[in-house]
């Protein structure tokens, strides 16, 4: 057994894999290029073109296939087998053969893979270093790939305290428990879709900003664990420390989900 089916098996891990497997089944040009758009709009670039970008845990696939599709010369790696091969398929379908976007089967908690790596333009973890178990482990072990001048843009939990505290125990009773897993989507879907499900539903755009799906979203936010959370100011103040200065910061506020940030390393004289 593999790390990672081993964690699995234990129930102290989601098959996060396993939920963009089915995510690829949705997959359209339309997503693509709100993706797409996502990547323009927080980096503040109109392309990628001559850049190296990083993508840990790639999950779907879909923002590396973005940033490929932008011009950048892609390395994605992600943790869960399964993730691996939804990226693959996407540059099966999509870049067949393409020697400038390179997928392997790595942990960011790995540190001798990663100082192989070598350093990136940018540097992408968006809703994956608070699903590793080490959370600020990981967040330390990724600075060292940015290049002088380039880019960090991630995304990590808010912390809304008790609301947090609430949300970790659903996610370990569904890794651990298979037959609660239909309950706890039943009650929390109407929640945590609502209206905006209503709303996307008839106009039939079930679709995020970002181009994910609300459905795949929502398993992966009631099954994702492991599962650790921050407030922004010290995701900031971690970076700060480490002569990162803040680009961008986009905040989901008092809600549950992701603060996202950009962050550049000043080029040294």
């Amino acid at each position: 057994m593999t790390a990672h089916a081993t964690e699995v098996s234990r129930g102290d891990r989601f098959e996060f894999g396993a939920n963009w497997a089915r995510f690829l089944s949705v997959l359209n040009e339309d997503r693509i290029a709100q993706a797409e758009k996502s990547l323009r709009e927080m980096l503040d670039v109109s392309d990628l073109h001559g850049r190296r970008f990083l993508d840990i845990g790639s999950g779907s696939g879909l923002f590396s296939l973005a940033a490929r599709r932008l011009g950048a010369a892609v390395h994605s790696f992600d943790y869960d087998p399964k993730s691996v091969g939804c990226t693959q398929e996407l540059k099966r379908r999509y870049f067949p053969g393409d020697s400038q976007w390179l997928i392997e089967e790595a942990s960011v908690l790995d540190r001798d893979y990663l100082t192989r790596l070598g350093q990136f333009d940018v540097v992408y973890s968006w809703g994956v270093l608070h699903h590793t178990g080490a959370m600020w482990q990981a967040l330390e072990n990724i600075a060292p790939l940015v290049a002088s001048g380039g880019q960090l843009f991630i995304s990590i939990y808010n912390d809304q305290g008790w609301m947090s505290r609430y949300w970790l125990g659903i996610k370990t009773l569904y890794v651990r428990n298979s037959w609660l897993r239909g309950p706890l989507v039943f009650v929390h879907a109407p929640f945590l879709l609502g209206l905006r499900w209503l709303v996307r539903a008839v106009t039939g755009r079930l679709t995020s900003d970002r181009g994910m799906s609300l459905w795949h979203d929502m398993l992966d936010w009631i099954g994702g664990f492991p599962f650790e959370v921050s407030k922004p100011e010290l995701i900031f103040r971690f970076y700060r420390r480490q002569n990162f200065a803040l680009l961008e910061l986009k905040t989901c506020g008092a809600r549950s989900g992701c603060n996202e940030f950009v962050f550049t390393l000043p080029t040294t004289k």
